[in-house]
């Protein structure tokens, strides 16, 4: 697997390491005569990065994700998620929390933990650190029905996480949430994603929550999908000074929304 260079954290010395997550020429069609969905995809992101993705409604940014899970095959290109195939290093979390009803929220991340080999005897501590890790204390006997919207989707990122995997994929995971929920599970996740060390890749069509939670903010077109334009959000280190409704996260916010009703309106001509 070929280097690339990326700044090391918290200095401004570059060091050559693998990508956690290299496309190179993803193209996807879903029909052999059909138009590409995306086309033509060259990215790197390096082990640790957070990196937010954001398009106009169908230009390809599930598909995307989920050529990067493995759970789709390109059409052309190669897909390297930690060096290894497709979906051997990288946990999908959905804007639905996708729990199962009929289990308990400490069985639904059990059943992770169960498909990874994890032994029986370890399963129901770790199932308790995961749960802790996201704030859920206590609460590995709740049935489904009586967590909020914001509890469940704590679940299933706890349920990502015990995958083990260093990439983590997440696809809208807070739309469905109040402002004030989602606010708060943007402060959980980045202290997560601090504590882990997770490589993470988020969808959003919200601009200002690209801007708050990633290091870098990137913009597809429309069909054909490709990558357009990018930000770099904050240097290191500044992270975690960033609210959503700070100056700073406001002015990107508007400079991104301007390219971003470009390519809706080019979409639309």
């Amino acid at each position: 697997m070929t280097t690339t260079t990326f700044p090391a954290s918290g200095t401004g010395t570059a060091v050559e390491t693998a990508p956690a997550v290299r496309l190179r020429g993803l193209t996807k069609r879903f029909a052999p005569d059909g138009p590409p969905v995306l086309d033509g995809i060259d990215l790197d992101i390096a082990p640790g990065e957070f990196v937010c993705l954001l398009g106009a409604s169908g230009c390809g940014k599930s598909t995307l994700l989920n050529i990067v899970a493995g759970l789709e095959a390109p059409t052309a290109g190669d897909v390297e998620v930690g060096g290894a195939a497709p979906g051997k290093g990288a946990a999908l979390m959905f804007q639905d929390s996708a729990l199962f009803p009929w289990l308990t929220a400490g069985r639904n991340i059990e059943l992770a933990l169960k498909l990874r080999g994890v032994p029986r005897a370890e399963r129901e501590q770790r199932v308790e650190e995961l749960l802790a890790l996201v704030r859920l204390d206590g609460a590995a006997g709740k049935r489904v029905h009586e967590l909020s919207g914001g509890m469940r989707q704590r679940v299933a990122l706890a349920r990502a996480l015990a995958q083990e995997r260093d990439v983590l994929l997440m696809d809208e995971p807070f739309a469905a949430l109040d402002a004030i929920t989602r606010d708060l599970l943007h402060d959980e996740l980045e202290r997560i994603w601090t504590t882990t060390g997770r490589t993470v890749v988020f969808i959003t069509h919200n601009v200002r929550e690209a801007v708050r939670l990633g290091q870098r903010v990137l913009l597809m077109s429309s069909r054909p999908g490709r990558i357009v334009r990018e930000w770099p959000v904050t240097p290191a280190g500044e992270h975690e000074k960033r609210r959503i409704e700070s100056p700073q996260v406001s002015a990107l916010s508007i400079e991104i929304t301007d390219h971003l009703r470009e390519e809706i309106r080019r979409h639309a001509r």
